[in-house]
């Protein structure tokens, strides 16, 4: 049965998703959170199908840690179930992804359209200043800044390096973290085709201040939060 849910899903997921993006860029002269407003639908619906479709539910915990400011979204990374859960629960938000992202037909034109910081990851230094200079700029914009620290979707009971960049974009503008958890992987895996019934926890930490702090410590506290949260959550 499950076989023939994720069926239905990825026939109706490969025909909507094409469609949804060429309707989308009707928004291009519009300003960027106008575009947001729309582009966002694609998230919803796509989470509406996956409840409806494959029965994949999501319970929220901690949805009142969420800043009132535009924030950094430290988050953990296991599927594509995040990519769009997170614009269901959080205010208007950009990614950090790789630029390569932005060539695939259809998805990536509606990405482009989110204003992502994307970052050509094999130039070291030139892609944390773009990230530093881009993530201040977007938040100065209003947008929350959506970093996954380990890079690289994990399956589901492992970890990865927790990388510095979004601990140092806090550092420098002083804009709050918030750490986010979940168990996505336990019922879509890492590029995995079948979905599995069940509810996805997505736990929201308190906000994490950066004043005062290096990055170091504030990627520390990130990385013992989320992957203690994830323990608890299961």
């Amino acid at each position: 049965m499950a076989f023939i849910r994720s069926l239905i899903f990825f026939l109706i997921e490969i025909t909507w998703i094409p469609f949804y993006a060429v309707m989308v860029l009707f928004c291009f002269p519009f300003k960027p959170h106008t575009r947001y407003f729309f582009i966002k639908g694609l998230a919803h619906s796509l989470m509406w199908l996956l409840r409806i479709v494959c029965n994949v539910r999501m319970e929220v915990r901690g949805a009142e840690n969420i800043p009132k400011e535009p924030c950094i979204i430290l988050c953990k990374h296991q599927s594509a179930w995040e990519t769009f859960a997170l614009q269901t629960v959080f205010p208007d938000q950009v990614y950090v992804l790789k630029r390569e992202l932005l060539w695939l037909p259809f998805f990536g034109w509606g990405l482009a359209l989110q204003s992502p910081i994307a970052i050509n990851r094999s130039k070291g230094k030139d892609a944390m200043r773009q990230l530093l200079k881009q993530g201040k700029q977007r938040l100065d914009d209003g947008f929350c800044v959506v970093v996954f620290p380990e890079g690289t979707r994990m399956p589901f009971g492992q970890r990865g390096k927790y990388k510095i960049g979004g601990a140092m974009l806090a550092a420098s503008s002083g804009a709050p973290v918030s750490p986010v958890a979940h168990n996505a992987g336990k019922v879509w895996g890492r590029n995995a085709f079948m979905k599995y019934p069940g509810t996805v926890v997505m736990s929201i930490g308190e906000p994490i201040d950066p004043a005062g702090l290096k990055p170091e410590e504030i990627n520390r506290r990130v990385e013992a939060w989320i992957e203690a949260e994830v323990q608890r959550i299961g």
